[in-house]
C-alpha cells in the first residue's frame, strides 16, 4: 500500500512539517540553530492563495521555509533575530563601555529616541532599508539637525554590524547614504579674514566689557587649539623656554561640575608651536590671574584662563561671550556687521590661514591640529578663492 499523502482542505500535498489548524492558517515547524522547535504561521500556503478577509497581509508559507532554511545555510540565529532594535543596542553599548563621558550621554540620549519611535521596538530581523530611511525622515521632521540625524545613524549602522557579526541578520538596514533621503542643510564653516579679525579685536581692546575676551581669542586665533584644551590650559602646560603649549588633555564643565578628559582623539596629544602674540596673550592673561582660587581638577591645577570668580572658563560660557560680543559689534557696525562667530570659528580660521603657508605640509599641520584623519586636513587646502587664484596667477610662471 502506498503511504497516504498529508493534504490541506484544499487537496494540496502538505510538505515535511507544514500542517493546516482548524481556522484555515498554515504552520510550520522546524528545528532552530538552538536546538529546540521553532514555528512560522501565515494565511497563505502559496502566492496564489488569498488573504482571508479582515486579515493582514503575510507572507506566503513557503516564501517563509525558504527564508528559514536559508539562514539554516547560512548559520543565521534566528533568535537573535528576534530582539529589538532597543536591545540590539543596549546589547551594543554594554559591550563596548570603555566611552568618554560625552559618548555616554550620547548614546542615553539617542535610546531615548529609540525608545519613543517605533523602530525601537521593531525586532531587527524585520528591519528593512525603508523603515531606516522612514526613520530619519521622522527625525528631521522633528527638528533634529543633519548633521544631528547623520551621527545617530552612524551609531545605529555600528549596532547592526554588531547583530551581522553574531549571525543575527544578513544585511545592515542603515547601510545608505543619508543625503539621499534627507537634505544636508548644515551651514558650511566660514573662516574670519584678517580684515574682520583686526576689526573685532580693535573692538575688543576699548570695549570694558569683552576686553577680557581679547586674550583667549588672540591665543585660538593663533594657535587653533580647541576651546576645552584652551580652557583645560595650566602654567605646567607651557613651554617658555622652548615656545611650545603641550596638550594633553581639555576641560570639560557638565551639570555645574568640571572634569578633564583626553583629547578629542588620540591625535589631540600634540605640541603646537607658539607665535609671538599666543606667547604674549599667555603671559598678560598669567597676570590677570590675581583672584585664582586654589582648585584641582584630576590632578590639574594653575589654569591660566579663569571666570570672575577665579575659576576655570568653560567652552559653553566663552561661546555665549562670543555671541553677546558680536551681537554688540553689530549694532555699531550696521554697515559691515561680522558674522556669527564661536570659539570653533577661530579654530577653523588658524587652519584656514595656515593651509594657505606654501612652506608648511599637510602633515605637519595635521600635528598641529590635532586631526586624527589627515582628510580633514587636505579639506582645508581644498578651499580656495578669487582673490587666493589671482595671487597664484600672477606668481605663475610657464
Amino acid at each position: 500500500m502506498s503511504k497516504k499523502l498529508r493534504e490541506d482542505e484544499n487537496g494540496r500535498e502538505l510538505y515535511r512539517g507544514e500542517t493546516q489548524r482548524k481556522d484555515g492558517s498554515y504552520v510550520y515547524k522546524y528545528i532552530g540553530a538552538d536546538g529546540k522547535p521553532k514555528y512560522e504561521s501565515s494565511w497563505r500556503l502559496t502566492k496564489a492563495d488569498k488573504i482571508p478577509k479582515g486579515k493582514r497581509k503575510v507572507k506566503p508559507l513557503r516564501e517563509i521555509e525558504k527564508e528559514i532554511q536559508r539562514d539554516l545555510m547560512d548559520g543565521i540565529n534566528s533568535t537573535g533575530a528576534e530582539m529589538t532594535v532597543c536591545r540590539l543596542f543596549q546589547k551594543h553599548t554594554e559591550l563596548n563601555p570603555n566611552v568618554r563621558e560625552s559618548t555616554k550621554k550620547g548614546r542615553k540620549w539617542l535610546l531615548k529616541i529609540l525608545q519613543s519611535d517605533k523602530i525601537g521596538n521593531m525586532r531587527i530581523k524585520k528591519v528593512k532599508p525603508s523603515d531606516a530611511k522612514a526613520w530619519a525622515i521622522r527625525m528631521k521632521e522633528k527638528g533634529y539637525s543633519y548633521q544631528t540625524v547623520y551621527n545617530h545613524k552612524r551609531f545605529l549602522k555600528a549596532i547592526f554590524y554588531t547583530a551581522m557579526e553574531d549571525d543575527f541578520i544578513r544585511k545592515n538596514p542603515f547601510n545608505w547614504n543619508l543625503e539621499d533621503v534627507i537634505k544636508n542643510d548644515t551651514e558650511s564653516k566660514t573662516a574670519l579674514t584678517n580684515e574682520q579679525a583686526d576689526k573685532l579685536l580693535s573692538f575688543m581692546q576699548t570695549d570694558k566689557t569683552y576686553r577680557k575676551l581679547y586674550n583667549a581669542f588672540m591665543l585660538l586665533l593663533n594657535t587653533g587649539l580647541r576651546i576645552s584644551e584652551l580652557c583645560g590650559m595650566g602654567i605646567k602646560d607651557i613651554d617658555f623656554e622652548n615656545g611650545y603649549i603641550h596638550v594633553s588633555h581639555q576641560l570639560i564643565f557638565e551639570n555645574g561640575t568640571y572634569r578633564i578628559e583626553p583629547p578629542k582623539t588620540k591625535a589631540g596629544v600634540r605640541e603646537i608651536p607658539m607665535t609671538e602674540f599666543a606667547l604674549k596673550a599667555i603671559k598678560d592673561e598669567m597676570q590677570n590671574r590675581k583672584n585664582a582660587q586654589p582648585v584641582k581638577i584630576d590632578g590639574h591645577s594653575d589654569f591660566i584662563f579663569l571666570n570672575k570668580k577665579g575659576l576655570p572658563m568653560y567652552g559653553v560660557a566663552y561661546a555665549t561671550e562670543f555671541s553677546a560680543m558680536i551681537k554688540k559689534y553689530n549694532k555699531s557696525h550696521e554697515e559691515e556687521p561680522l558674522p556669527k562667530i564661536s570659539p570653533h570659528t577661530l579654530r577653523h580660521t588658524y587652519c584656514t590661514n595656515m593651509a594657505k603657508n606654501r612652506d608648511l605640509s599637510a602633515a605637519d599641520l595635521q600635528i598641529i591640529m590635532g586631526h586624527e584623519n589627515i582628510t580633514t586636513t587636505l579639506g582645508y587646502y581644498a578651499h580656495g578663492s578669487a582673490k587666493s587664484a589671482k595671487a597664484a596667477i600672477k606668481t605663475w610662471r610657464g
